[in-house]
């Protein structure tokens, strides 16, 4: 039996709630049992100045935990002054995920920003973060669509959804919470879109070296978990 008492292959309840935030384009608050964070899209007319003669538009994303999201209260990284390298690497990584699943010349010469601030923490915020702004993404589409400025299904290509997966007492597990995450000898994040094409695969060995048998394992069990993420996505949207 796991620690969060769930099976292995059992995820914790996720949902989505959209249109959060009134002055968004897009919005959703996506919950993956005790990890909250609100997502929300927005258009901006104008794109990075290096992409200016690419003819095309950008997806990119920010992200950041709120002070009282943990157990214990964290400094605002805006007081500090910068941003620290974990905040970086999971904001590049929701914006590779959603570019691919996008096609950048189809959005035109404009820019939406995914803002992923998690309100609450309980492993797995990047993984939450990337499946959320896929829901936030589309209400933005939609919304441009709206006032005739693209074609959704044009520019939104597939879904992209994140889950992590990870060894503990030897055992491969899904959806890992951060007591579970604290313990795992393997822990991994993975990124795929609806038609299974891999986005990203993020995996560490914690204590000993994991094999290709137990990689294939949590792959496997990974695809399981974001084919119901999708699922759960498609129904959030209709």
């Amino acid at each position: 039996m796991r620690l969060s008492k769930r099976a292995a292959h059992e995820m914790r309840s996720v949902s989505f709630e959209r249109n959060i935030a009134k002055h968004a384009e897009g919005s959703c608050l996506v919950k993956f049992g005790d990890t909250h964070v609100l997502c929300t899209a927005s258009l901006e007319a104008r794109i990075p100045a290096w992409q200016r003669n690419n003819n095309q538009g950008w997806i990119t994303a920010e992200y950041g935990m709120l002070p009282r999201s943990t157990g214990e209260r964290m400094r605002r990284e805006a007081v500090s002054g910068k941003q620290s390298g974990r905040v970086l690497e999971i904001q590049r990584l929701i914006g590779r995920s959603l570019r691919a699943v996008v096609d950048l010349k189809a959005l035109g010469g404009k820019q939406i920003i995914l803002d992923c601030d998690v309100l609450q923490a309980d492993g797995g915020t990047r993984t939450a973060a990337i499946t959320g702004a896929w829901v936030a993404l589309y209400d933005c589409l939609s919304w441009m669509q709206q006032r005739q400025m693209i074609l959704r299904d044009k520019v939104l290509k597939d879904h992209v959804a994140a889950i992590s997966c990870g060894i503990v007492k030897n055992m491969p597990i899904l959806d890992l919470n951060y007591e579970e995450d604290a313990s795992a000898q393997t822990d991994a994040n993975f990124v795929m879109t609806g038609k299974g094409g891999i986005v990203e695969i993020q995996g560490t060995a914690e204590t000993a070296p994991f094999s290709e048998e137990e990689l294939s394992v949590l792959i496997t069990m990974a695809r399981k978990g974001i084919h119901r993420l999708v699922e759960l996505q498609k129904l959030a949207v209709v």
